[in-house]
């Protein structure tokens, strides 16, 4: 199950990273910072990633609501983490930021990959399998 998890979540992962990537550059190119294009295109993978994650690769059935909420915490992590590397990519070890930016994009997603797997979408036990497992 992992597997298959795993490989549609990069489909849609590579899918969506990939033309944001694009617009990023574009936006960057078009006198933007690089701090406000990535806070643009972040906001709008988030969206586009939640739908397609949530019934493509990971097939979650439960509410909604709180598997958006989580997914929405676990990308304000990740957000975080991308600018802490954005800023010390750039500010302090002088790269450019295409580049600081294209590695953060892989680091941001395998930590978005085990949150998600483990968190955001997470195959919680039905309340007959628990009261069956403490009977016993």
């Amino acid at each position: 199950m992992i597997r298959r998890q795993l490989a549609r979540w990069t489909i849609v992962g590579l899918a969506t990273n990939a033309s944001l990537y694009v617009v990023y550059l574009l936006l960057t190119g078009w006198a933007l910072t690089p701090r406000i294009a990535m806070t643009l295109v972040y906001i709008v993978g988030v969206g586009l990633g939640f739908v397609g994650h949530r019934q493509w690769s990971f097939e979650h059935t439960g509410p909604t609501a709180g598997a958006l909420g989580r997914y929405v915490v676990a990308y304000i992590v990740g957000y975080l983490v991308n600018l802490a590397g954005l800023s010390v990519g750039t500010d302090v070890l002088g790269a450019p930021h295409q580049a600081v930016q294209a590695f953060m994009i892989i680091v941001v997603a395998v930590l978005m990959f085990v949150i998600q797997k483990y968190f955001v979408f997470r195959v919680q036990a039905r309340s007959e399998d628990v009261t069956a497992g403490s009977a016993s």
